[in-house]
């Protein structure tokens, strides 16, 4: 073959998808889409719940939100695990009083973020015996931190004297009423989680619990 038969090599051909590949992805509207992805969750479950319908909610593309969350279950899973906890131990009030610190957690703005919680466990509830990583991730978000908080409350109230020494299964069972009970009257009852009802697990259950009179 002649040089003047060689044939000049064709320059690479980079597609627009190996482009986008090496492309840094913008993160920022991330908490939007995780925080939209909520409030769908909550208006329309699980399964009626799409990608499309997100990308709606906040205006971006789909292919967008693809190239973050491949699946809706990425998604949502991300979605829950973002949320934060109303009140961290470290931060719950000290009234003197373990009646007194439960009570001051009961305000309106903790009632409506508790409610709107246990609005999107219900969204997801389907999925929960399906999906391990979803029922873990959802545990984690809203009953935990909750339960936590209680039992950071109790054993102070011990410390102090004011209730006496229980083991720490017994703690961890009581600290999982008030969570337990809200979730239960959202979810299966569908009534309102209110002030009244939220001082009457007080009341009526946690502190005779303990052994402590209202």
């Amino acid at each position: 073959m002649t040089p003047l038969d060689t044939v000049p090599a064709e320059p690479a051909v980079v597609d627009d998808q190996q482009v986008r590949l090496g492309r840094k992805r913008d993160h920022t509207r991330d908490p939007e889409i995780l925080d939209a992805t909520l409030e769908l969750l909550a208006e329309q479950g699980y399964d009626r719940l799409t990608i499309d319908l997100v990308a709606a909610r906040v205006k971006a593309g789909k292919a967008t939100l693809y190239r973050r969350w491949p699946s809706k279950a990425e998604l949502v899973i991300d979605a829950v695990a973002c949320m934060k906890p109303i009140v961290a131990p470290e931060d719950a009030p000290d009234t003197g009083s373990l009646r007194g610190d439960l009570l001051a957690l009961v305000r309106p703005h903790s009632l409506e973020e508790s409610e709107r919680k246990i609005r999107i466990m219900g969204g997801v509830a389907s999925m929960l015996s399906r999906d391990p990583q979803l029922a873990d991730a959802v545990n984690e978000a809203i009953t935990e931190p909750r339960a936590r908080l209680n039992r950071a409350l109790i054993e102070r109230a011990i410390a102090r004297g004011e209730v006496a020494p229980r083991s720490a299964e017994e703690i961890d069972t009581i600290a999982h009423i008030s969570p337990s009970m809200t979730i239960y009257r959202t979810i299966v009852q569908r009534k309102p989680v209110d002030r009244e009802f939220t001082i009457g697990i007080i009341d009526r259950v946690v502190l005779p619990a303990l052994g402590l009179r209202p």
